[in-house]
């Protein structure tokens, strides 16, 4: 019984030690903030101007894939409205056109994604770098110690800087196009 009483009696008093121990620390007042990064992604002119160079690159791509859609859904309704009247040979062929542009046309459309795709993340890659970059140079700029993104399940508004951290992305931005 005493063996117990003395190990929670150091027990306590290694509890007590660090507690005075880390008061200084805990005393010195830290500027927390957060950031919410999808709200930044969805709004930041750098997303936006980065979407719209996306879909610049990829239109006549697109258009080329819309084309080869059209030119099947024309043949084949031209082959199901004359596939009475079609000899065996002559069917045959039609239906042998038909499968090659469906082919071609999927393989257009797979390689269209896959492209679009892969530029998609890399430009994503691109924009989250920079948005760790402006986070972290306003972050600094207004003295914060911690600013927390993902994972948070609640901010006050005080400690939210999402919104401050894009108006000056916004005022980067800005200041890029002019140069």
């Amino acid at each position: 019984m005493n063996f117990l009483k003395i190990k929670l009696i150091t027990k306590i008093a290694a509890a007590v030690l660090l507690c005075i121990s880390i008061s200084p620390v805990i005393s010195q007042e830290l500027k927390i903030g957060f950031v919410n990064v999808p709200i930044l992604q969805q709004r930041a002119p750098q997303a936006q101007a980065s979407m719209e160079a996306l879909a610049t690159e990829f239109q006549p791509r697109q258009r080329e894939t819309v084309a080869k859609q059209k030119e099947f859904d024309d043949l084949n309704q031209k082959v199901q409205r004359d596939i009475a009247v079609m000899g065996e040979i002559e069917r045959r062929n039609a239906e042998r056109d038909l499968r090659e542009l469906q082919r071609e046309l999927t393989r257009l459309q797979t390689e269209f994604n896959e492209d679009l795709n892969l530029r998609r993340n890399e430009e994503l890659g691109k924009l989250n770098q920079s948005l760790l970059g402006e986070i972290s140079s306003y972050a600094q700029s207004e003295g914060y110690d911690l600013v927390l993104s993902d994972g948070v399940l609640y901010a006050s508004t005080p400690i939210n800087i999402t919104g401050a951290v894009l108006q000056a992305m916004e005022e980067n931005f800005q200041g890029s196009e002019n140069n």
